[in-house]
């Protein structure tokens, strides 16, 4: 075995503190009932951020229209739902499907370009399909929303009640399964090329490796997790809106990965956990001027730095006098 498959294997072992994550994860609903919509939206969200990870920490690629994946998976998954079966794994399916086809297409864009062209190319199909579902109202709903979206009980057991429990444990599950799938790529020899990639593309490319066709891959598997990300919203949620869309979105996903870190899966869940904590604790104080507090937290992180800001004890002098 060579070095190189060595360090792939002992890299792609779990470590003892993650199983114990997942497994308070899970407890969550059951020890804090009264918090379980608030669990489910960090579930979408860590999902979302994760999916973003892909292409932005293990590629490269930044892209401000993540949120068109989001958004098409939410639309089908409803659209789905309301016209065809209430069943919502196979919305779920469908919505996966669709912004995976989205994702193969779009992935052409990003094979061409400077950073900046396809900052503007991926944020410029976000508002085509913004547009897209506000003119198309006589299926989408347009401004209002697409209302009466009923989902079936899940495996036709667990109903979705009010207070999101099986909503939670439903973006949970879908967010583990899918968190494993997507551990195993980048801890692969496909995702050691898009490592290579993200860090000098052109001796990727004096190496033999297939460039084009890696991003095209992580790209369309990225669109496929965000569609998911969005299925679980509108199913969980009952409605979609054009919302779905919108930069913010985007945005967000972005400041969420800010705060958890690139390059590392967890990042996205642990940024997820920390801005949907921070947005519903401010937001109940301040409802007006949230934001402003989120923005301030941000500065303050990029100032000081994440690891200084996690472990205060670095603050303090070291033994030579220089801190």
């Amino acid at each position: 075995m060579s070095n190189t498959q060595t360090s792939l294997l002992k890299s792609s072992r779990w470590k003892p503190w993650e199983p114990v994550l997942w497994l308070i994860a899970f407890a969550a609903p059951v020890l804090m009932p009264s918090h379980a919509s608030l669990i489910n939206e960090i579930a979408i969200v860590a999902l979302f951020a994760v999916s973003l990870d892909l292409v932005l920490g293990y590629t490269g690629i930044v892209s401000l229209g993540h949120a068109a994946f989001f958004g098409i998976g939410g639309y089908a998954a409803a659209l789905f739902a309301k016209l065809v079966m209430p069943d919502p794994l196979l919305g779920l399916a469908v919505g996966v499907t669709t912004a995976t086809l989205l994702g193969a297409v779009c992935s052409l864009t990003i094979l061409r370009g400077s950073d900046l062209t396809r900052l503007m190319v991926t944020l410029g199909v976000a508002l085509i399909l913004l547009e897209l579902a506000n003119k198309l109202d006589w299926l989408t709903g347009g401004a209002d929303g697409l209302q009466g979206v009923v989902m079936g009980p899940l495996l036709g057991r667990f109903e979705f009640d009010l207070s999101g429990r099986t909503g939670a444990y439903y973006s949970l599950t879908v967010l583990l399964i899918l968190f494993v799938l997507m551990r195993r790529l980048v801890h692969s020899p496909l995702g050691a090329t898009l490592k290579a990639i993200r860090d000098n593309r052109l001796r990727a490319m004096a190496i033999g490796i297939p460039v084009a066709s890696r991003l095209a891959v992580v790209y369309t598997v990225a669109a496929g997790v965000a569609g998911a990300a969005g299925a679980l919203l509108t199913q969980t949620t009952g409605f979609a809106s054009l919302d779905l869309f919108e930069f913010h979105r985007s945005a967000d996903v972005l400041l969420i990965l800010v705060v958890g870190g690139v390059g590392w899966l967890y990042g996205g869940v642990a940024g997820a956990i920390v801005f949907k904590l921070m947005q519903d604790a401010l937001s109940s104080i301040t409802p007006q001027y949230w934001t402003f507090w989120i923005g301030l937290f941000l500065v303050v992180l990029v100032l000081v730095g994440r690891e200084r800001l996690v472990r205060p004890w670095t603050w303090l002098p070291r033994r030579g006098g220089r801190p």
